[in-house]
C-alpha cells in the first residue's frame, strides 16, 4: 500500500466555507468514480449531507471556544490510500479504509471514505472534519503526520495480508520498486563487505589489510592524510572515513591493535516469506489465449515448483488422504464465512450506532429551529437563512425511518453497546486473519490436487485411445 500526507483543505480565495467544502466531497464521491455510490461510507454523519455537517460542527466549535482564524483556517483533511492493482477488492479497500479513518482519528472525527474505481488501482479518499465530535477542539497537523499515516497505513496492510511499499522515498517510488525490485548495494555497501571479509582474516596491521583488499581486486591510494578505495567496476574512489562508524582509519587500528571487535554493518533485508503454495497454471488455455512458447516454457517451471510445494504442504499436515484435505478445506471455509459473518454484522451494527448518534445529537440540537421553520410555512427565506440546521434535522428523521427506529435510544446505551462491539471485533478478527490463510492454503492445495488427478485421467484417457486404435 501507497499512502500520500496528509493534506489540509483550506477556504482558500474566492470561495466560501460551503463552496470549499462540498467542492472536495463532490469531487471524492463522484458517482461514476465509486460504482454509483456504492463505495461511500460515512462515521458520525450522512456521506449526503456531510459537507453541511462539517459546516454546523465547525460553527458550533466556534460558538463553543470563540476561536476564529482567516481564509487560512483548516475546514477538513484529506488522505489517499492506494492499494497495488488486483490485490484487493473495491469492498474491502472500503473497509480498511474506515479502519484507517478510525484508529487515525480515535474515532473523535466523523468522515467520509470513497473508494476509487476508476484507474487500475483501487483507492480510497478519506476526508474527515477538523472538528470533534463534540465540537470543542480541532485537529492539528502535526510534525511527521506523513510518517504516522504511512505507519499506521502500513500496519493495516500487514494484519490483512497486503502488500507495502518498504522505506519509501520523500518524493515517492516508482511503480516497480513498488513491486518488490531490491535496488543493487552502493559503491560503499559493497567496500564495506570488502573490509569485513578482510578483517575475517584476521591481518597483522594496516598494511596487511590493505594487502588483503589488494588481492580481492579493491585499489588502495593515500592523498595526504585520507585513505582511498575503489572497487574495480566504479569509476569514482571513496575515502575510507566515508564509510560510516566502524570503518573509520582510528576504528580499523584500534580493531587490528585488540583494542576492540569489529561489528559488520549489515543491511537490514526484509526477510522472504516461506513459499506459499499458489494455484498450477492452465497452460493449454493460457496458449490458446495468445501466450507464446516463452509463456509456456516458464509455466513449466512454475507448475513444477507448485506442485512440490503443494506435496510438501499435504506432508506437513498428514493430508495424503484426499477425503482428509477435502473435510478439512470444508470445515476451514466454513469456519471463515462464520466468523466473516460474525465480523460483518458487528461492524454493520456499529456503523448503524455511530449515524444514529450523531443523529440523535443532531436531531435534538436543531428540533427548534426545525420547529420554527414549520411554523413559519416551510418559508423560502427562513430555509436559506437556517439550511444547515434544516438539512440535518431532514437527514436525521430520514435516517431514523430508514433504519426502522421507533422509540429513540439514549446515546449512553449507544456507546456502551458500540463498545461491547468493538472488543468483541477485535477478539474475532485475530481468529479470522489465521482461518483466512489456513483456507486459501487448504483450497489452494486441494485445487492442485484436483488439477493434477484430472491432468492424469486426460493422460490415460488418451492412452486407452490410441491403444484402441491401434
Amino acid at each position: 500500500m501507497a499512502t500520500t500526507r496528509i493534506m489540509p483543505l483550506h477556504v482558500g480565495k474566492g470561495r466560501t466555507e460551503s463552496r470549499a467544502i462540498s467542492d472536495i466531497i463532490d469531487y471524492v464521491a463522484n458517482p461514476q468514480k465509486t460504482d454509483g455510490g456504492k463505495l461511500i461510507t460515512g462515521f458520525a454523519c450522512d456521506s449526503r449531507t456531510a459537507d453541511a455537517e462539517f459546516l454546523l460542527a465547525k460553527r458550533q466549535y466556534i460558538a463553543a471556544t470563540g476561536r476564529v482564524r482567516g481564509k487560512d483556517d483548516v475546514i477538513a483533511y484529506h488522505v489517499r490510500q492506494s492499494f497495488m492493482p488486483g490485490e484487493i477488492t473495491p469492498e474491502e479497500a472500503n473497509r480498511l479504509g474506515v479502519e484507517f479513518a478510525k484508529r487515525f482519528t480515535k474515532g473523535k472525527h466523523a468522515f467520509v471514505v470513497c473508494t476509487h474505481i476508476d484507474k487500475a488501482h483501487v483507492h480510497n479518499h478519506i476526508i474527515w472534519s477538523s472538528v470533534t465530535l463534540d465540537c470543542d477542539r480541532k485537529f492539528r497537523n502535526f510534525w511527521g503526520s506523513t510518517k504516522a499515516v504511512r505507519q499506521l497505513s502500513d500496519t493495516i496492510c500487514i494484519e490483512n495480508g497486503l502488500s507495502i511499499v518498504e522505506n519509501p522515498k520523500p518524493h515517492g517510488k516508482s511503480y516497480n520498486k513498488w513491486l518488490g525490485d531490491q535496488a543493487k548495494p552502493s559503491h560503499r555497501e559493497l567496500l564495506r563487505m570488502a573490509i569485513d571479509q578482510a578483517l575475517a582474516q584476521k591481518p597483522a596491521d594496516l598494511d596487511a589489510l590493505f594487502q588483503l583488499l589488494q588481492d580481492a581486486g579493491c585499489e588502495v591510494s593515500k592523498r595526504g592524510k585520507s585513505y582511498r578505495l575503489k572497487l574495480p567496476s566504479w569509476d569514482r574512489v571513496a575515502r575510507l572515513d566515508s564509510l560510516g562508524e566502524g570503518y573509520t582509519l582510528d576504528d580499523l587500528l584500534a580493531v587490528l591493535s585488540g583494542q576492540k571487535e569489529h561489528t559488520p554493518r549489515k543491511k537490514s533485508v526484509v526477510r522472504a516469506a516461506p513459499p506459499k503454495v499458489n494455484l498450477l497454471v492452465d497452460i493449454q488455455a493460457k496458449l490458446q489465449a495468445g501466450k507464446g512458447a516463452g509463456y509456456a516454457r516458464w509455466a513449466k517451471v512454475f507448475n513444477l515448483k507448485q506442485m512440490a510445494q503443494t506435496m510438501n504442504f499435504l506432508t506437513e499436515h498428514n493430508l495424503l488422504d484426499y477425503a482428509v484435505l477435502e473435510g478439512k478445506a470444508d470445515v476451514a471455509t466454513a469456519r471463515h464465512n462464520e466468523l466473516s459473518a460474525q465480523i460483518k454484522a458487528a461492524e454493520k451494527r456499529m456503523a448503524e450506532i455511530a449515524v444514529l448518534r450523531t443523529h440523535i445529537v443532531n436531531y435534538a440540537k436543531t428540533r427548534e429551529t426545525y420547529v420554527a421553520y414549520r411554523k413559519a410555512g416551510y418559508s423560502k427565506k427562513f430555509r436559506e437563512e437556517h439550511e444547515a440546521d434544516i438539512l440535518l434535522h431532514q437527514a436525521a428523521k430520514n435516517a431514523f425511518e430508514d433504519l426502522g427506529v421507533k422509540k429513540l435510544p439514549t446515546v449512553k446505551s449507544l456507546q456502551a453497546e458500540y463498545a461491547q462491539l468493538l472488543d468483541d471485533k477485535k477478539k474475532a478478527y485475530g481468529e479470522y486473519r489465521r482461518s483466512r490463510e489456513e483456507m486459501r492454503e487448504l483450497l489452494t492445495a486441494k485445487a492442485n490436487v484436483d488439477r493434477i488427478l484430472n491432468i492424469e485421467a486426460e493422460h490415460d484417457a488418451e492412452k486407452e485411445k490410441d491403444h484402441g486404435q491401434r
